[in-house]
């Protein structure tokens, strides 16, 4: 059984509404940064294994905890956020001028969409099979992953669907799933994986300790 913490990075700009261009570049606030040294500070054992994301406010996530933790492995995963807005790549945005474009996208409700360099839904559930397996591969852990909030959504609702290549309706599915499933900045949820098992043993003893700092 692999024993992973997922948790989602401190506030970034974007998060704060501030704009930004390249989805991979957004950068803590001043309170996201303080949310990092928290989770660090909130780990009751050493993590074995350290994974980050390639995106930035990912890794300035990870750095206390690294810091903390100097023994542990580290490892850079594909587990970075879900971005679906390829007509938005290379201009600078807010999260309000992307509302419009995403309710369109959710809308649309088509796995295989993607255009200019984004991801379709498809392959973020590919990628979700891909993270699944390597956590079956490793020692019992715990391993701490460092990622995003929409990744941490999709890899809870294929293993409690199954999904594994969705089509419109479980798009349109795990969207209500997302909207209501909460995983602020800074949340660690607790995943209790056996490979093989489709339900997952799920704690989250720090859902909410970070949502109002």
């Amino acid at each position: 059984m692999a024993r992973v913490w997922l948790i989602r990075h401190g506030e970034s700009e974007s998060n704060a509404g501030l704009p930004g261009g390249e989805p991979g570049a957004s950068a803590l606030t001043e309170l996201g940064r303080r949310q990092a040294v928290e989770i660090a500070d909130s780990l009751a054992e050493p993590p074995r294994l350290i994974v980050t994301s390639p995106f930035l406010r990912a890794r300035q996530t990870a750095e206390p905890t690294m810091e903390r933790f100097p023994q542990a492995e580290r490892e850079e995963w594909p587990v970075q956020e879900f971005t679906f807005l390829g007509e938005l790549h290379g201009q600078v945005t807010t999260t309000a001028t992307r509302k419009p474009y995403t309710e369109a996208y959710w809308s649309r409700a088509d796995p295989h969409h993607a255009v200019n360099g984004a991801e379709s839904f498809a392959a973020l559930f590919g990628r979700t099979q891909e993270f699944l397996a390597r956590l079956g591969e490793r020692e019992p852990g715990p391993i701490a992953v460092f990622t995003h909030g929409l990744f941490i959504r999709a890899v809870m609702w294929s293993l409690l669907t199954g999904t594994t290549t969705p089509d419109s309706a479980a798009m349109r599915g795990f969207r209500t799933f997302a909207d209501t499933y909460v995983v602020p900045n800074g949340n660690i949820t607790e995943l209790r994986y056996t490979p093989g098992k489709r339900i997952p043993r799920m704690v989250v003893p720090l859902a909410s300790r970070f949502a109002d700092l």
